[in-house]
């Protein structure tokens, strides 16, 4: 493998604040050092090309001997996450696969993925493919590069905001990659270089990410389970900085899960038009309530808990951008989503779209648009997974882990666990070695937060929890000096 000399690089300081708690460990200072940096990799906080600082700069920043950095920086070169060049410093990279598997339980099938928030496909998928293709042939004729969406999708979605209590068109609908493509569409459209972007913390990393790519500065505004919104916090940003645009997820927020209330909404939205703010809401979460019937308010939803119907979508209460997909509801190997938007903006968007892709695949539009029809069936069925897997989960870590905080939250797909100290980083890496592979608390934050929080999803089948129950409490066993007594792991949650 080349080696990548032209990078971005990190500094001392910078690596110092995502390596946070790096010394909460029993082993050897370079050992420590280096798992710490080698989850930072592998969580994709540090991206591969990244230059790290040299040996006597991170010493000197982090206050050890030259020898603990060089010693780490060697292991991880052993490890295949650095290559080392004379004259070039130290890159990071990723391992070959079969170095990858080396850290892995001998049975791939062994490993569990929990870093996905996600669930297996609904049922009907396969037999709506069958007639999306035999509708496929009405399409042949034309040259299948599709930039805004097949106006059956179009007017399928539009529907469904309908239904949801937002007038819709059609032709307020641009069909997306998923939602990833959506942000990443938004921020290229709405965000020049040096601009500020307001962001929740925690929040979604792949949406950090594409902001950045566009060149914005992120001002963050807490989220927490117990409060929701930092509200004077967030309309402080906002007056402040008059950001171009603020990422928000209103409705079951990852990870945390709370719900914005309809007058926080009102105020947001005010606030961000006083100051000429893009509002793009993501509501790929939105319709995962957990349990109870369809339209009921999620008892407990942290601060949108409370009588009264669900809350509409975000642009039902002022000016908002917002984002859906499919990929959490249907399934995630249909790579479609959307952005509603007024149509000043939706031509802007089909304008730029072809600098980064020619369009969307005309079958899988076809396939969305069949299930649309039966989308509250769809979602009553997700609803009774949801509150099964939610129910197991969180009594099988309470009873485990009695001195952690688990939410059960009202809806979305992950509970935002607190850890009671700040090891996250430390247990993910542990909990690797018992072939589970979970996202650590500071990959949702925007500067290393977070080592006191673990996402932990509940939308995987009872034995595959069951197993990463096992593998945390494995796992947990071996940090050092940092557990509560905890209870013994039920042999069978229900």
């Amino acid at each position: 493998m080349s080696i990548v000399t032209s990078g971005p690089a990190v500094s001392s300081r910078a690596l110092g604040v995502l390596l946070d708690s790096w010394r909460a460990s029993s082993s050897p200072g370079y050992a420590a050092l280096a798992d710490r940096i080698r989850l930072l990799v592998l969580d994709g906080r540090l991206s591969v090309g990244t230059r790290l600082p040299s040996e006597r700069d991170l010493a000197t920043h982090l206050g050890v001997s030259r020898t603990t950095v060089a010693a780490a920086y060697a292991a991880l070169r052993d490890a295949g996450h650095v290559t080392s060049l004379r004259g070039s410093g130290s890159v990071v990279r990723l391992p070959d696969q079969a170095r990858i598997r080396s850290t892995r339980p001998a049975a791939e099938g062994d490993v569990l993925d929990f870093t996905k928030a996600a669930m297996p496909a609904v049922d009907g998928i396969a037999e709506a493919a069958q007639r999306a293709a035999g509708r496929l042939g009405a399409y042949l004729s034309e040259p299948g590069y599709d930039t805004v969406g097949r106006p059956v999708l179009r007017e399928a979605i539009a529907a469904r905001y309908r239904a949801r209590g937002l007038e819709t068109s059609a032709d307020q609908i641009v069909v997306t990659l998923g939602a990833q493509h959506a942000i990443a569409l938004l921020a290229r459209v709405l965000v020049g270089r040096g601009d500020r972007a307001v962001v929740e913390t925690p929040g979604y990393p792949h949406a950090f990410e594409a902001l950045r790519a566009a060149g914005a500065r992120l001002a963050p505004v807490s989220v927490t389970v117990e409060d929701g919104w930092d509200e004077s916090a967030l309309l402080q940003t906002l007056r402040r900085t008059s950001p171009p645009v603020a990422y928000l997820m209103p409705d079951f927020h990852n990870p945390t899960g709370a719900t914005m209330p309809e007058a926080q909404r009102v105020r947001v939205l005010e606030a961000a038009a006083d100051e000429g703010t893009i509002v793009i809401a993501d509501e790929t979460m939105a319709e995962l309530v957990v349990g109870g019937p369809r339209g009921a308010s999620p008892a407990g939803a942290g601060a949108g808990g409370g009588a009264g119907a669900r809350p509409l979508p975000m642009a039902a209460y002022g000016p908002a951008v917002t984002i859906g997909s499919v990929g959490k509801s249907l399934w995630g190997g249909l790579r479609i989503g959307w952005i509603r938007a007024e149509r000043p903006l939706v031509e802007r968007l089909v304008r730029a779209r072809s600098a980064g892709d020619l369009g969307t695949p005309v079958l899988e539009q076809l396939i969305v648009a069949d299930l649309l029809g039966d989308m509250d069936g769809v979602l009553e069925a997700r609803s009774r997974q949801l509150r099964h897997g939610r129910d197991r989960l969180v009594a099988g870590l309470r009873s485990a882990f009695p001195g952690w905080s688990v939410p059960a939250p009202a809806g979305g797909l992950t509970t935002w666990v607190g850890l009671g100290a700040p090891v996250s980083s430390q247990l993910v890496l542990a909990a690797r070695r018992h072939g589970l592979l979970l996202a650590a608390g500071p990959m949702f934050g925007v500067d290393g937060a977070f080592e006191r929080f673990l996402r932990v999803p509940y939308s995987y089948p009872d034995d595959e929890t069951d197993r990463a129950l096992a593998a945390l409490a494995a796992a947990w066993d071996g940090i050092d000096g940092v557990q509560a007594p905890r209870g013994a792991l039920m042999a069978e949650v229900v």
